[in-house]
């Protein structure tokens, strides 16, 4: 177990350094030193800003020494660059951003999870029943639904429409409380977002749970579990629902990984200023380091959980230890 985790721990190590001078590479040595320094510096700076930029970060000097500095920086120093335009490191900026993103984000998916799982379960064990055929179609009306029309639709109706009529139940678009401010107002204030990419994201985690249960159900160790009398609700649970959790996992870490710097559409729905919204305002004004920094965060999000992944099948299946 141990050599497994510390095996899965180098390869996603080496994924990280990769991808770390993929992003140098796209960045720096795409555009040439002079363009990128350009671009940080600004429209209205001088040439001697520029080549204090190019110098600060050794973009006049052979690539594999600017890279060193760049990698560098990011290993012992914790720096993702400077923010020219605001005149701040990079790191305040996505600082102020993350747990926005994260507090969105973790909490859709313990919502979509919980919804994807129960309604997968009850799907495979009620199959070709009502509730089944229910179920099955509404996860494909929610799969079928973009999610800023279902953002859009919560905010007119449980929103605009009950405030409308003197019941102020849902937050307005914008409202975020920290949750270390106040734990219920943070909760209330992200419902709506919660809701808008659980529902979406759970249609794929009913049908993934349903497909595999169904399958695992027709495995022998299922037919000898019950043919020893051993209860329905712990060959499900137990025996069933623990074999047919690997594809959900590998769903499950791809979605979070993603959405730690993809969750622009929600964010910008309801006006939350997380890492999505930042990115796009990033780009909208060439913020160039500020792009950078939520790449490098949003790709090593994707490394992180997945990783942890892995660590889930292990736990989940003691046979994926020994590949």
């Amino acid at each position: 177990m141990t050599k497994f985790f510390i095996r899965r721990f180098l390869q996603g190590m080496l994924v990280l350094l990769l991808m770390t001078f993929t992003v140098y590479a796209i960045f720096f040595l795409g555009p040439g030193p002079q363009s990128v320094a350009r671009v940080m510096a600004g429209r209205q700076a001088t040439p001697a800003q520029v080549n204090a930029i190019a110098t600060e970060l050794y973009l006049n000097k052979p690539w594999y020494q600017s890279y060193g500095h760049f990698l560098s920086m990011i290993l012992f120093h914790g720096s993702l660059g400077k923010d020219y335009y605001n005149s701040v490191p990079v790191t305040t900026t996505i600082a102020q951003a993350l747990p926005i993103t994260l507090s969105l984000v973790i909490g859709a998916a313990i919502l979509w999870l919980a919804i994807g799982l129960f309604t997968g379960i009850v799907s495979a064990v009620r199959t070709r029943s009502f509730a089944d055929r229910a179920l099955t179609t509404e996860a494909l009306f929610f799969y079928s639904m973009p999610t800023f029309v279902l953002g859009y639709m919560f905010i007119w109706v449980l929103y605009s429409i009950l405030t409308n009529h003197g019941v102020p139940v849902f937050p307005a678009p914008g409202a975020y409380t920290p949750v270390t401010s106040n734990p219920l107002a943070w909760a209330h204030d992200l419902i709506l977002p919660w809701f808008t990419l659980a529902l979406v994201s759970a249609a794929t985690y009913t049908r993934l749970t349903r497909g595999s249960m169904l399958d695992v159900f027709g495995e022998d160790y299922i037919r000898t579990a019950r043919s020893k009398g051993m209860p329905e609700r712990r060959v499900i649970l137990v025996h069933n629902l623990r074999s047919s959790l690997t594809p959900v996992v590998t769903q499950f870490g791809l979605d979070v990984g993603v959405l730690i710097g993809g969750a622009v559409i929600t964010e910008q729905v309801f006006g939350l200023p997380g890492l999505g919204w930042t990115a796009v305002h990033a780009i909208t004004a060439e913020d160039l380091p500020v792009i950078m920094g939520i790449v490098l965060i949003a790709s090593a999000g994707v490394v992180v959980f997945n990783m942890l992944a892995d660590i889930m099948y292990a736990v989940l299946d003691p046979r994926v230890r020994i590949h």
